[in-house]
């Protein structure tokens, strides 16, 4: 009896074996040496009626990084469509006479994250000004005897999560998100290194921030040592500090840190375009802060925000193209507008617990079981974002059957493209899929195309607690890749 157990176990094994895919052996067999042995690895493949193909810790639950990107772009094209502009508003206080504004001009930051930004969506600074002007000019305001005010309160709570790292928030991918913006929120200083031991030479580029204190306690290091160089700021106050070090044998360079005052510094390039285009502005800039009370350059709260009277409107590009920005550069800041303009469509709140309640919302109107995912963000910055390889499968499959389904896909790059540039694979125009990365994290996701451009499969590579450079790993998850396409 026991040998035929015996012998019965052993066809069972070889028939497991036998239908085994390739794909599976591979991934395997990477699993088990470096760079991935001791780190995590989860692996879904699903054809299209939800079959699984492929699986490997399919049901782990792990930091997905940017690979969130795909939730919150889908989620937010689902819920908007895709043809969905977010719109900036102009507005006054005051009484108009004989052309002379005697108020002031707002600025109604509606959650657009593109004013100001140097991608190829947006206006340049100077054409959209001009649009504002004519805004202006339609309403009889010929001159301002008062302030040109930036208002971002339409969204409410912090800027940035959280949960986001402390050194992250002060980098321009960590920048955070109002309801009116500038350049992206960042701010873009050249540093270079000075003798050894004395601070980095330091000049600001662009933008232009004369209210900002700028402490610097950096350092020039000896050659052959890390740059580690941070920008520590907050939007408390109107303070910012450089920490850290840069070799002394780095040649200078273009850094891009947090402005956490995107709102002010609208208000003062909006201000500067009108005087130096012959405009009389008498009151200067200013900013709403959180309580409702207005800021000038001085940071002391004066009088009570008015209620402007709204004008007219600028907007933005189309969600679609937005979002195809948002997954091809894996931009957070463009991640977090497109979260907080939902919670605060679905809500009339854009704090976090809103967001993550109307993305919610969506996911189940997609028939998407909640089981497998843990968010804290929309852009995948927090290490509280949890998701299992199995369950972001099911997501990209349900994203099939929305209406905005053409807008996702259409959103995604393929390999050579975008963030997954430095992947080159024989047949790659069939892949369209989302890279995420951090330190110890590295994840691709999307979909496997027919010859027609229609997905046959979805799949979702996730791993997590790599402890070499990312760039060792990349050539075996592309080989992860290759097979999947062939």
């Amino acid at each position: 009896m026991k040998r035929i157990l015996i012998m019965m176990w052993g066809l069972c094994t070889s028939a497991l074996l036998q239908a085994q895919t390739p794909l599976e052996t591979y991934i395997e067999r990477c699993a088990d040496k470096a760079p991935l042995k001791g780190a995590l690895l989860g692996v879904s493949v699903k054809d299209m009626s939800g079959k699984s193909v492929a699986a490997y810790n399919a049901s782990t639950r792990m930091v997905p990084a940017s690979n969130l990107k795909l939730v919150t772009t889908g989620t937010a094209l689902h819920a908007f469509g895709p043809a969905h502009r977010f719109s900036t508003a102009i507005g006054y206080t005051g009484t108009i006479t004989d052309g002379t504004l005697e108020g002031d001009v707002y600025i109604l930051g509606g959650g657009d994250p593109s004013l100001g930004a140097k991608d190829t969506l947006a206006l340049k600074a100077d054409a959209l000004f001009w649009k504002w002007k004519t805004l202006l000019r339609d309403a009889g305001i010929q001159r301002i005897h008062g302030r040109i005010v930036g208002d971002g309160n339409a969204y409410e709570g912090m800027l940035e999560q959280a949960s986001w790292n402390y050194d992250d928030v002060g980098t321009y991918y960590g920048a955070g998100m109002s309801a009116l913006s500038f350049y992206e929120n960042a701010v873009d200083y050249r540093v270079g290194p000075a003798q050894a031991g004395e601070p980095v030479q330091l000049t600001q580029l662009y933008p232009e921030t004369p209210w900002m204190h700028l402490g610097n306690l950096s350092v020039t290091s000896p050659a052959g040592t890390p740059n580690t160089l941070y920008m520590y700021t907050t939007d408390l106050a109107p303070y910012e500090e450089l920490r850290g070090a840069y070799p002394l044998e780095r040649r200078p360079k273009t850094e891009h840190f947090a402005n956490k005052f995107g709102d002010l510094t609208c208000a003062y390039y909006f201000w500067k375009n009108l005087r130096d285009t012959g405009w009389e502005v008498t009151g200067g800039y200013a900013r709403t802060d959180r309580y409702g009370f207005l800021q000038g350059p001085d940071f002391v709260p004066a009088d009570k925000a008015g209620v402007p009277v709204r004008i007219g409107a600028t907007e933005s590009a189309p969600l679609a193209d937005l979002s195809k920005h948002t997954n091809w550069d894996s931009d957070n800041f463009y991640a977090e507008a497109l979260f907080r303009a939902m919670g605060e469509s679905a809500t009339g709140n854009a704090g976090p617990d809103s967001c993550l309640v109307a993305v919610r919302d969506v996911l189940q109107d997609l028939g998407l079981p909640l089981d497998g995912i843990s968010q804290a963000d929309g852009c995948g910055l927090s290490r509280k974002n949890l998701v299992s390889a199995d369950w972001m499968t099911r997501y990209l499959l349900s994203m099939t059957r929305s209406p905005a389904f053409g807008a996702f896909l259409g959103s995604l790059p393929q390999p050579g493209q975008g963030t997954l540039s430095m992947i080159h694979l024989q047949n790659g125009e069939r892949i369209r899929c989302k890279s995420g990365s951090m330190e110890g994290v590295l994840c691709y996701s999307g979909y496997i195309l027919d010859s027609a451009g229609k997905p046959l499969y979805a799949f979702s590579i996730l791993t997590n607690g790599i402890t070499v450079p990312l760039s060792e790993l990349r050539p075996v998850l592309s080989g992860i890749l290759a097979l999947m396409v062939q």
